[in-house]
């Protein structure tokens, strides 16, 4: 038997199954296509707020309307930007696997420096950190380990401005 030809799926291929992912609110799709093989996967929904320490029983619940909760001491809110990955793929922290990391935490950054490499269909691109302009700063974390696969607007890092 004769093999097809088959062609690389092309980074379009890729948004479509995120979209797909969104739409039909899957946390996991494996796509195999001949030799290629896609594995994507994406967290739960953010959660705002804590669980409760105790569980609530239904007989707990009050009857009426529900009262406003008790104020909670909410942290000040962040000042760090956070790096996002443009694009679905496997972060690498550097350029070869025998290559210092482009960044660490407490590496002083501007808008075009280079963050890390994102791989998908065996391309390789550059990550800048895309600060907005005139801004720069210091890496205070790394959100993703290197060899971790990424989603489109995954936080990758958090960054304290300058």
């Amino acid at each position: 038997m004769a093999e097809q030809a088959h062609e690389p799926l092309d980074v379009r291929t890729i948004h479509q199954l995120v979209r797909m992912m969104k739409r039909y609110d899957l946390t996991a799709i494996d796509f195999v296509e001949g030799e290629t093989k896609i594995r994507l996967r994406r967290r739960g929904p953010e959660v705002a707020f804590a669980p409760p320490s105790t569980p609530l029983l239904p007989a707990a619940l009050p009857a009426t309307a529900p009262t406003a909760p008790a104020s909670v001491p909410t942290p000040p809110p962040s000042t760090d930007l956070v790096i996002e990955s443009p694009m679905v793929g496997t972060y690498y922290s550097s350029s070869a696997p025998d290559s210092p990391p482009f960044v660490s935490v407490g590496t002083t950054i501007r808008s075009d420096t280079t963050v890390c490499v994102i791989e998908a269909m065996k391309v390789f691109t550059d990550i800048p950190a895309g600060l907005p302009a005139g801004i720069g700063g210091a890496i205070t974390e790394i959100l993703v380990k290197n060899g971790q696969p990424v989603e489109f607007g995954q936080p990758l890092f958090r960054v304290k401005p300058a």
